[in-house]
C-alpha cells in the first residue's frame, strides 16, 4: 500500500510540474505530454524505480486511457467520418495497412501469419488521436483546416486499428469475433438511441438529472462515467482492448449532445486531464526500458522510418488528390500528415497482445513502444515547423542572409514579424468563423446565456486580434507605399536603406498573398461542411 501511495504522489508530482516545465521552453515546441512520459521513464521501475507499477497503478492508468479515448471520441463530428475527407481518411487507413503487410512480408524476421507479423502492421498504421487532442488545444489548432484534416485522417487511424486487433489478433474464430463486434454495435446503438430520445422528447428522468447536473450529486458526470466504465467493462468482457469501449463512449455523448455541452466538456476535462490521463502518460512512460532501448538503436530508428513510409506519405498523396479548390497548401498537408503519425497508445496495446501470446520479445516490444514515445514529440515537433517556420518564408530568409550577411539580424525580425502577424490573422479569422456559426435555439436557458456570455467574449477577442492584424498589415502598407511613391532620393537614402525596404516590400507582400490564401481555406472548409451537412 505505502508503495502505492509513493508512486501515486509522484505521478501526481510530475503532472503538476509538466505545465511549468512546458512553458518554459520556448514556443512551447515541447509538449506536456512528451514531458510525462520522459518523467515516467526516468522515473519508473527501469531507472530510478520511484514508480511501481502495480496492479492499483495500472488500474488508475487504465481509466485514464479510457478518458483519453472517451474526450477523443466526443470531439468527432460523425458526419466528418462521411464526409469527403471522411471517406480519404478511411480509403488512406486501408492503403496504409497494405503497405505495412508488404513491408512485414520483406522483413526477415517477421511473418504475417504470425502475430507478430500482424502486430507490427498494425502498430505502424495507427494514429494516437487521443494522445494529439490536448496538443491540438494547447496549439489552438480545433476549428483550423489543418485541424479538421487531423481529426478526419485520424479518427479512421485510431478506429481501424482497434477493430483489426479485435478480428486479426484474437484468439476466437473470426466468426465468434465478428458476432461480439455486432453485439457490442448493438448495445452502443441502444444506448445511444435512449438517452437520446429522453433528451429531445423532454423525459422527467432527463429533468430530474437536469436539475442535479450543478448540485453535489453531478448527475450528468456521473452517467457519464457510468456510460464510460459500463463500455469499458463489455469490451473487456468480451476480451475487446478496452480503447474500443472508451472511443464508443465519446461516439454516444457526442450523438446525445450533438451541440455540446461545454459545462459538462469542462467537468470531464477536470477529471481527464487534471489526473487520470496525465498518470496514464506517467505510467505508460515507466514501461519503457531506456536501457533496453539503447541496445537496439537501429530498430528503434527502423519503426519510426517506417512509421512516415507507412502512415505520412498516404496521407499527404491523398490530400493531394482532391479537386484544387479543396486542396490545402503543400506545408499544411505535410503538417496533417506528421500529426496523424504520432503513435503511442495503441501500440501500447499491440504490443502487450503479442507478448502475452509469447510472440514478440519483450525488448522489441519496449523498443516499439518507445518509438512510439518519441513520435509523441518529433512528430508534432516537425508539425509546427512546417505549420509556423514556413509562414517566416526561412528559404528566402536564408537567401537574403547569404546577399547582406551584415543585416542578419533585420533579416531574422522582419522575417519572425511576418510569421507573428500570420498567426494573428490566422486567429482572427477562426474566432469570427466560430462566432458566425448558428446556435441551436432549443437549449435550456442556462446554456443560452452561458453562449451569449462566450460570444461576447470572442467578439471582444477577436476586435483586438483584428485590430493588431490591421496594424500590422497598416504599416507594411505605408513602408510600400512610401517606397513606391517617393523612390530612391539619390544620395540622401543609402543603398543599405534602399535593401531593407525592397525586403520589406517583399515581406508585406507575401504576408498579403499568404493572408488571402489562407482565408480561402478556411471559406472552402466552410463551404465544404454546408455541403456534408
Amino acid at each position: 500500500m505505502p508503495t502505492d501511495f509513493i508512486s501515486l504522489f509522484t505521478a501526481a508530482l510530475v503532472a503538476a510540474a509538466a505545465p511549468i516545465i512546458a512553458k518554459l521552453v520556448p514556443r512551447g515546441l515541447v509538449p506536456e505530454t512528451v514531458i510525462l512520459l520522459l518523467a515516467g521513464a526516468l522515473l519508473g521501475p527501469y531507472t530510478a524505480g520511484v514508480i511501481e507499477l502495480t496492479d492499483s497503478i495500472d488500474m488508475l492508468s487504465e481509466l485514464g486511457l479510457a478518458f483519453l479515448f472517451l474526450l477523443a471520441g466526443y470531439e468527432i463530428d460523425p458526419k466528418s467520418l462521411s464526409g469527403t475527407q471522411g471517406k480519404k481518411g478511411l480509403a488512406t487507413w486501408v492503403v496504409s495497412m497494405a503497405i505495412a503487410l508488404v513491408l512485414v512480408l520483406l522483413s526477415p524476421s517477421l511473418s504475417v501469419s504470425h502475430i507478430d507479423g500482424l502486430a507490427v502492421a498494425i502498430a505502424l498504421t495507427t494514429t494516437a488521436l487521443g494522445t494529439l487532442m490536448p496538443i491540438i488545444k494547447e496549439r489552438d489548432l480545433e476549428g483550423t483546416p489543418v485541424g479538421g484534416g487531423i481529426l478526419s485522417f485520424g479518427t479512421w487511424g485510431e478506429l481501424c486499428p482497434v477493430l483489426a486487433m479485435a478480428l486479426l489478433l484474437s484468439s476466437r474464430s473470426e466468426w465468434k469475433t465478428l458476432l461480439i463486434l455486432a453485439v457490442f454495435v448493438l448495445v452502443c446503438v441502444i444506448m445511444a438511441i435512449v438517452p437520446a430520445k429522453a433528451r429531445r422528447g423532454g423525459h422527467r428522468i432527463y429533468r430530474f438529472l437536469a436539475s442535479k447536473r450543478n448540485t453535489t450529486s453531478q448527475a450528468f458526470v456521473r452517467v457519464t462515467v457510468v456510460l464510460l466504465i459500463g463500455l469499458v467493462t463489455v469490451s473487456a468482457v468480451f476480451q475487446l482492448d478496452i480503447v474500443l469501449g472508451a472511443f464508443a463512449a465519446g461516439f454516444i455523448l457526442r450523438y446525445v449532445i450533438p451541440e455540446g455541452d461545454h459545462e459538462l466538456e469542462s467537468k470531464l476535462d477536470a477529471i481527464g486531464y487534471g489526473f487520470l490521463i496525465p498518470v496514464f502518460f506517467v505510467v505508460s512512460g515507466a514501461k519503457i526500458d531506456l536501457a533496453g532501448v539503447g541496445e537496439n538503436p537501429l530498430l528503434l530508428v527502423l519503426f519510426i522510418c517506417a512509421l512516415l513510409l507507412v502512415r505520412a506519405v498516404p496521407i499527404v498523396v491523398a490530400l493531394s488528390l482532391g479537386k484544387g479548390e479543396d486542396k490545402l497548401s503543400m506545408h499544411n498537408r505535410i503538417t496533417v500528415a506528421l500529426y496523424c503519425t504520432t503513435a503511442l497508445p495503441l501500440i501500447v496495446a499491440v504490443t502487450s497482445v503479442a507478448v502475452k501470446a509469447g510472440a514478440m520479445a519483450q525488448d522489441v516490444a519496449g523498443t516499439l513502444v518507445a518509438a512510439g514515445a518519441v513520435t509523441v514529440f518529433l512528430m508534432p515537433f516537425l508539425a509546427s515547423l512546417t505549420h509556423r517556420v514556413v509562414d517566416a518564408k526561412p528559404i528566402v530568409a536564408v537567401q537574403e542572409i547569404a546577399a547582406h550577411p551584415s543585416d542578419i539580424r533585420t533579416i531574422l525580425h522582419e522575417h519572425l514579424d511576418m510569421e507573428r502577424m500570420m498567426v494573428r490573422q490566422e486567429a482572427a479569422a477562426r474566432l469570427a468563423m466560430r462566432s458566425s456559426e448558428s446556435k441551436d435555439e432549443d437549449i435550456p436557458w442556462q446554456e443560452a446565456a452561458f453562449a451569449l456570455q462566450r460570444k461576447s467574449e470572442r467578439k471582444r477577442a477577436l476586435d483586438t486580434l483584428l485590430d493588431a492584424a490591421a496594424q500590422d498589415l497598416a504599416a507594411h502598407k505605408d513602408e510600400i507605399e512610401h517606397f513606391i511613391e517617393e523612390g530612391p532620393r539619390g544620395d540622401i537614402v543609402e543603398k543599405a536603406t534602399q535593401q531593407r525596404e525592397e525586403r520589406r516590400k517583399r515581406l508585406a507582400r507575401a504576408a498579403v498573398r499568404e493572408h488571402r490564401r489562407r482565408q480561402s481555406e478556411i471559406g472552402r472548409m466552410m463551404n465544404r461542411d454546408k455541403k456534408e451537412r
